[in-house]
């Protein structure tokens, strides 16, 4: 009778652990991780610190845990995904530290809409994500941009797919008053208590992109005029953001 190979328990779970990255394809925190691997969760901190240190995860603050450098030589696709993915983290933090302000990307992927990442903090809150972004592009700057980049049938056929819901007293709900607006494709984009009450949206569109996407800001209403003079900062990131998303994005 053949023997039972002998296993070393703590590899498995790393190995696992990194499965779950790996398969997850955008930044998991450890407690998702913890239940994707079937691991308890003081046990998975101590893998995820060994394997960061050994360069195979990254951990972005804030997001989670993706794939690390070190992958590169193992398998260069996944990898690379990974490296664009702190990319797109950095320009997002960077802008959100240079204008006091929640930064949010999103991307157009299969013919949705979608909130590729976010970075927020304890002094920059993002807003309150209460209805899906793809449910929302006509109330949100960052979906408003991205319809922008599109071809008139388009941005009139995605209206129609996911309708127009009343979100506050400020949406527009008339697509004709909608895509007139957008027919211009404007350099700035705002939203202005279109999605939630109390809090303005500044975007642009991302210049480059494989698919049309857009970056955005959100603030108090009260701050929109600031932030609206800083936009070269915003077309400042945008640019940087066009190259990194050569890479395949994900949502979150």
């Amino acid at each position: 009778m053949a023997l039972e190979p002998t296993l070393i328990v703590s590899v498995r779970r790393a190995l696992h652990l990194l499965d779950a990255v790996g398969e997850a394809g955008r930044p998991l925190p450890a407690k998702a991780l913890a239940r994707r691997a079937g691991l308890p969760l003081a046990t998975t901190y101590h893998l995820l610190r060994t394997l960061v240190h050994e360069g195979y995860l990254t951990r972005l603050d804030g997001a989670g845990y993706v794939l690390g450098d070190h992958v590169a030589t193992l398998l260069d696709g996944p990898a690379q995904a990974a490296r664009c993915a702190v990319r797109r983290r950095e320009i997002l933090a960077g802008l959100r530290d240079e204008l006091s302000a929640a930064s949010y990307l999103s991307v157009l992927t299969d013919g949705e809409i979608r909130l590729v990442d976010v970075a927020d903090g304890p002094a920059t809150p993002r807003v309150d994500l209460w209805v899906g972004f793809e449910d929302a592009a006509h109330a949100t700057a960052v979906g408003k941009a991205v319809l922008a980049a599109l071809r008139s049938g388009e941005r009139a056929d995605y209206l129609a797919r996911h309708g127009m819901a009343d979100l506050t007293p400020h949406t527009v709900t008339d697509a004709r008053v909608l895509l007139h607006q957008l027919e211009a494709r404007p350099a700035v984009v705002l939203d202005r208590e279109e999605y939630a009450l109390g809090t303005a949206c500044v975007a642009v569109p991302v210049p480059g992109a494989p698919e049309p996407a857009a970056v955005a800001v959100s603030v108090p209403a009260g701050r929109v005029g600031r932030i609206v003079g800083h936009a070269d900062q915003l077309r400042s990131a945008a640019a940087r953001l066009g190259l990194a998303l050569a890479a395949p994005v994900v949502t979150i």
